[in-house]
């Protein structure tokens, strides 16, 4: 008999499913998914197929848009981590995902005794990490490899991720290599979970969740600290939730996104769109041409943390003979 448990994470889904061989339980299947802001859309696709399932749900927001049982993380965690300490004892469980970082200090039982929450700037998670080396056009293997061929990293801001987002682009329009400047993001997440930890007082932890699969974030910790990462961290939370729901002999519900999820209600109040204003604006516009031979032309240029735009204007008539809007990279 099989029972799944689902974690919808603020930037990824995942679904894990098992089931009892003997009086042990096993791990029959895990898929975890990038949801991009649909995770009804993506936990129906992921469904498709089945009538019925026995299920779970947890995570910290979108498990209230579910009518299936759920538990909280912490539960989760709790059922996860029986699972996985394979006879071994951490002080506490880091879970390092899209959005937040947490550390759960463990009592003797592996049950949760204190929580311990990182700071709420989006430059100490794992989905910032992802769009910072997007911007740099590497994918996740490629930064990582160029990151832990990089005996010197790049100082980055961990504070704010305004300001980290700036040190990034400043150091590479100054020619620092890409690896270099991947190499400081990842000490900047290992700093983040060394406040965590520092703040507990603890030394030996198990790293969960989408950002324990960085290598090179997970060498700088063990430079400091005692790290354990289990096989199961990636999907840590729909699993413990999946045991749950074999602890509790869950009885099988209908799949069908219909019946899965409550019907949607905005929490948010609505203004009359703003093209029923459009009188209200005032619209400047600026000559247009194409440059010419002999033409004198002024270079514009704004390089932001997000986005680089240049304009070339004639210095005679003030035309604009050129423009672009990029991402800066």
């Amino acid at each position: 008999m099989q029972y799944k448990g689902v974690c919808l994470g603020a930037a990824t889904l995942s679904i894990v499913t098992v089931e009892k061989k003997g009086d042990s339980p096993v791990i029959v299947d895990a898929v975890v998914r990038n949801h991009e802001g649909e995770p009804r859309r993506t936990l129906s696709k992921m469904l498709e197929g089945l009538e019925k399932a026995r299920l779970c749900a947890t995570g910290r927001k979108f498990r209230h848009l579910m009518t299936v049982p759920s538990i909280s993380e912490p539960e989760a965690v709790e059922m996860a981590y029986q699972f996985s300490r394979r006879g071994e004892h951490v002080e506490a469980i880091v879970s390092a995902g899209s959005e937040t970082f947490i550390l759960y200090e463990l009592d003797e039982d592996g049950r949760i005794s204190n929580v311990h929450t990182g700071s709420k700037c989006a430059s100490g998670t794992g989905e910032f990490f992802l769009q910072q080396i997007q911007r740099m056009g590497l994918n996740i293997d490629e930064a990582l490899q160029e990151a832990a061929a990089c005996s010197n990293p790049y100082p980055v801001a961990g504070r704010c991720s305004v300001f980290c987002k700036s040190d990034c682009t400043h150091a590479l329009n100054k020619g620092e290599k890409k690896g270099r400047v991947v190499a400081g993001l990842c000490q900047m997440l290992a700093g983040k979970v060394l406040e965590l930890v520092r703040k507990a007082q603890v030394s030996r932890i198990m790293l969960v969740g989408g950002t324990s699969q960085n290598s090179v974030m997970v060498d700088y910790l063990r430079s400091e600290i005692e790290v354990i990462v289990p096989p199961e961290a990636p999907y840590f939370e729909a699993l413990g939730s999946a045991l749950w729901a074999m602890e509790q002999k869950l009885e099988p519900v209908d799949t069908k996104s219909e019946n899965l999820f409550i019907p949607f209600k905005s929490s948010f109040s609505f203004l009359p769109p703003l093209s029923e204003s459009q009188e209200r604006v005032s619209f400047k516009e600026i000559l247009r041409d194409e440059a010419m031979p002999g033409d004198r032309l002024l270079l514009g240029l704004d390089v932001g943390s997000t986005t680089t735009k240049a304009v070339l204007i004639r210095e005679e008539d003030k035309a604009l003979v050129a423009s672009i809007y990029l991402r800066t990279m």
